[in-house]
C-alpha cells in the first residue's frame, strides 16, 4: 500500500471548509439514518410522497422517450397500491418481482411499499432450479412478471409453490407502448389497475421501521441464493446517510442507472438518493459502453451509478473529443479500483467519486463523504477491522480470548457491532443468521456481524476494500457462490469432483471463476462443448467458470476440506499447476479451449477483454 493512501490530519483539515458548507444537510441525513423510533411513519412510499409534494412537476423516472413526473409516477404507484388492497393483500405479504430495469418495476415496488407488501427482487439472470428456488424460498402470494422474462419463468412455473391466478404480467415496453395481451391464466396488471384510484392510500402512514420492504438475494457459502430481509428502517438509513449525507441531489439532478435494480446499490442507494433530492432517475435495461455517454447527454444526466467493471469498460473505449461534454460531476457506486480511479476522473472530468461499501444483509456502511481518492469512505457506525488468518479462514483471537484490531495501514476482517441502532436483520434462514454472528469479540456478551470482507484501515475511520473471504467471490459486479457452482457441476455426468474458486486476471475487477475438476473418464472422452452448454443453461453468465483445471485427485485437509488456498495461489499459470491440463473460455466465445502458453501470455498482456 502506498503511503499516499493513508489519510492524514492535514488532508482532513483541507476538506473542512467544503464540509462545513454541506453540514446542515449532512446533519439532517444523520438524524434520519440514526432515528430508531419504532412508531414513526417511514419508508419508501412515505419518502416518495414527500418528494412528490416538493417537486410534483419535476422528472421522476425517464426511460427511452418516456418521461414521468413525480405526480404522474406517484399516481401510477397509487393505482397499483389500491388494486392490491382490493385483492386482499396486506402488510407482510410477499410478492416476487421478475422484471428488467424499466419504470414498471419501480412503480410496482413503490405501490406495494405503500401497503406494506414485501417485494422479492429476483435476480433476472437466474434460470431453471436456481430461479425456482429463489421464488419458492420467500413463499410469495403472487409473482409480477415482465414479458421479457416470460420464457425463463414459464420453464419453472410448474415447480413453483404458487396458486393459480396469482401471476401478474406487464407488457414489454421495449417492444410496444400499449398494455399488450397477457398469456392465458396471467393477469394483465396494467389493464387491471386502469380504473383504480390515484390518491395516496392511507396505509402509507402505517408503515414503520421494522416492517419489511424487500427481499434481496445474496450468494451464500452453502449453495443456493439466500434471501436477506431489507426493512423500511434500513431503507431510511440509506436514504438519510447517502441521499442527504453524501450525494445531496436537488430537483435539477438526473442520475443515469444501468445497474440491475435487483441489487441494493441501484434500488436502494442510487434511487433512494434521487428520492431524497426529489431528483430524477434515467433507466437503461443493460449497460452499453458504446451508448453510455450518448445516453448521459440524451437525459442531461448529472450523475450515474457504477460498479468497478462498468468504469473499466468505459475507460477501454477509445478516447473521444466529447468525453467531457456532459453535466456529470459526481458518480455513485462501488468497486472502483485504485489503478483506474484517477485516470477515470481525469479523462471524463469527474469531480467526486462517491464510492461506498455496504451489503444487503449487513448492518454497516461506508461512504466517501469527504471525497478522498481510493477509499470506500467513512463510517460513523460501530465497527472494527480485526486480524484474520487466511489459512484457517478465521479471525485471530489473542491470549485473552478476544479478537485483535489491526493497526493503521493494515488489512483485516471487517466486523460490525450489533446494537439497537445497528441491528442485524439477517436472512430467512436462522442457521445462516447465526453463522454470521461473532460472540464475545472484545468483551463478554458483545455481538458483531461478520461481513466476510477484508478491508484496510487507512485512518480517520476510513477504509479500503481488499478482498472477500470464504467461498464467495465477486465477478462482473456479481457475487458468485462457489458451492452453488460446484453443486451444479457435480451433476454433470462426466465429472466426479469440482472445486470452484476465484482467480485474478490482470486489469480486471474482482475474480474470474476457475473450476478444478476430477473427471470420471479419460480427458479425451470429456465433451467440453457439452459441459459449457450445460453450464450456460444452469448458471447466469457471470457464474460460469472462465478457467478449467483437470486434476487426477483433489488435495484435501485432515477434515476432508479441499485445499483451495493452494489452488488459488497456482491459478491458471501452467508453470504452477504441476502438469495438469488447463482450459479457458475466451471472451466472445462459447466453448472451452486449451490454455496454451501463447494464450496465457496474451491474457497477462491484456489482449483479451474479460
Amino acid at each position: 500500500m502506498s503511503q499516499d493512501d493513508v489519510i492524514t490530519l492535514s488532508q482532513v483539515a483541507r476538506k473542512v471548509p467544503e464540509f462545513l458548507t454541506h453540514l446542515p444537510t449532512m446533519i439532517k441525513g444523520l438524524r434520519i439514518s440514526a432515528d430508531t423510533d419504532p412508531n414513526k411513519t417511514v419508508g419508501l412510499g412515505w419518502a416518495f410522497e414527500q418528494a412528490t409534494r416538493r417537486n410534483p412537476h419535476g422528472p421522476a423516472v425517464l426511460y427511452h422517450e418516456q418521461r414521468y413526473t413525480y405526480a404522474q409516477f406517484n399516481q401510477w404507484a397509487n393505482r397499483i397500491a389500491h388494486y392490491f388492497l382490493g385483492q386482499g393483500f396486506a402488510k407482510g405479504d410477499v410478492v416476487a418481482l421478475l422484471m428488467e430495469n424499466r419504470p414498471e418495476l419501480l412503480a410496482t415496488a413503490t405501490g406495494l411499499a405503500k401497503i406494506g407488501v414485501v417485494c422479492a427482487l429476483v435476480n433476472t439472470s437466474q434460470r431453471d432450479r436456481v430461479l425456482a428456488h429463489s421464488i419458492n424460498l420467500v413463499k410469495p402470494r403472487a409473482v409480477i412478471l415482465g414479458q421479457e422474462l416470460h420464457q425463463p419463468f414459464a420453464d419453472v412455473h410448474p415447480s413453483l409453490n404458487i396458486d393459480k391466478g396469482t401471476v401478474y404480467w406487464f407488457a414489454d415496453q421495449d417492444v410496444h407502448q400499449d398494455v399488450g395481451t397477457a398469456p392465458e391464466d396471467y393477469i394483465n396488471l396494467q389493464s387491471a389497475i386502469a380504473r383504480c384510484p390515484v390518491f395516496n392510500p392511507s396505509t402509507t402512514s402505517h408503515i414503520f421501521r421494522h416492517d419489511g420492504l424487500f427481499y434481496v438475494y445474496t450468494s451464500g457459502t452453502t449453495g443456493l441464493p439466500k434471501a436477506a430481509i431489507f426493512t423500511h428502517g434500513r431503507w431510511m438509513k440509506a436514504y438519510g446517510a447517502f441521499g442527504y449525507g453524501t450525494v445531496r441531489f436537488n430537483s435539477h439532478d438526473i442520475l443515469y442507472n444501468t445497474l440491475p435494480l435487483y441489487h441494493a446499490t441501484a434500488m436502494v442507494v442510487c434511487w433512494g438518493s434521487c428520492i431524497a433530492g426529489a431528483a430524477g432517475i434515467a433507466l437503461r435495461r443493460k449497460f452499453s459502453a458504446r451508448e453510455f455517454w450518448n445516453d448521459i447527454r440524451k437525459y442531461n444526466a448529472t450523475s450515474f451509478g457504477y460498479v468497478g467493471e462498468l468504469c473499466r469498460y468505459l475507460l477501454e473505449v477509445p478516447a473521444d473529443a466529447r468525453d467531457q461534454q456532459h453535466r456529470v460531476r459526481k458518480i455513485l457506486g462501488n468497486g472502483l479500483r485504485p489503478g483506474i480511479w484517477t485516470p477515470f476522473k481525469q479523462r471524463f472530468g469527474i469531480d467526486e467519486v462517491l464510492e461506498l461499501y455496504a451489503s444487503s444483509e449487513g448492518n454497516v456502511g461506508f461512504t466517501n463523504l469527504f471525497n478522498f481518492d481510493n477509499t470506500v469512505g467513512f463510517s460513523p457506525l460501530p465497527y472494527a477491522i480485526v486480524e484474520y488468518d487466511k489459512e484457517t479462514e478465521q479471525p485471530v483471537r489473542g491470549k485473552d480470548g478476544f479478537l485483535c484490531r489491526v493497526k493503521k495501514g493494515q488489512a483485516g476482517l471487517l466486523i460490525a457491532e450489533i446494537t439497537d441502532k445497528t441491528p442485524f436483520d439477517g436472512y430467512t434462514d436462522p442457521a445462516k443468521n447465526e453463522s454470521c454472528i461473532l460472540h464475545d469479540v472484545f468483551v463478554q456478551g458483545d455481538r458483531y456481524f461478520n461481513t466476510g470482507d477484508l478491508l484496510r484501515d487507512i485512518g480517520f475511520r476510513h477504509a479500503q476494500f481488499v478482498d472477500r473471504t470464504g467461498d464467495t467471490f465477486r465477478w462482473k459486479g456479481e457475487n458468485v457462490s462457489t458451492t452453488e457452482v460446484e453443486n451444479i457441476m457435480g451433476v454433470f455426468g462426466q465429472i466426479v469432483d469440482a472445486v470452484v474458486y476465484g482467480v485474478e486476471i490482470p486489469g480486471t475487477n474482482g475474480r474470474a471463476g476457475m473450476a478444478a475438476i476430477t473427471p470420471r473418464t479419460e480427458i479425451s472422452h470429456i465433451d467440453f462443448h457439452l459441459l459449457y452448454e450445460y453450464l450456460r443453461k444452469e448458471l447466469p453468465p457471470y457464474a460460469i467458470p472462465v478457467f478449467i483445471r483437470i486434476m487426477k485427485q483433489m488435495e484435501t485437509t485432515g477434515t476432508f476440506k479441499y485445499q483451495k488456498v493452494n489452488l488459488k495461489k497456482e491459478g491458471f499459470d501452467a508453470a504452477q499447476v504441476k502438469g495438469d491440463a488447463l482450459l479457458v473460455c475466451l471472451p466472445g466465445t462459447h466453448a472451452y479451449t486449451p490454455l496454451t502458453e501463447e494464450i496465457h501470455q496474451n491474457i497477462l498482456d491484456g489482449q483479451y477483454r474479460f
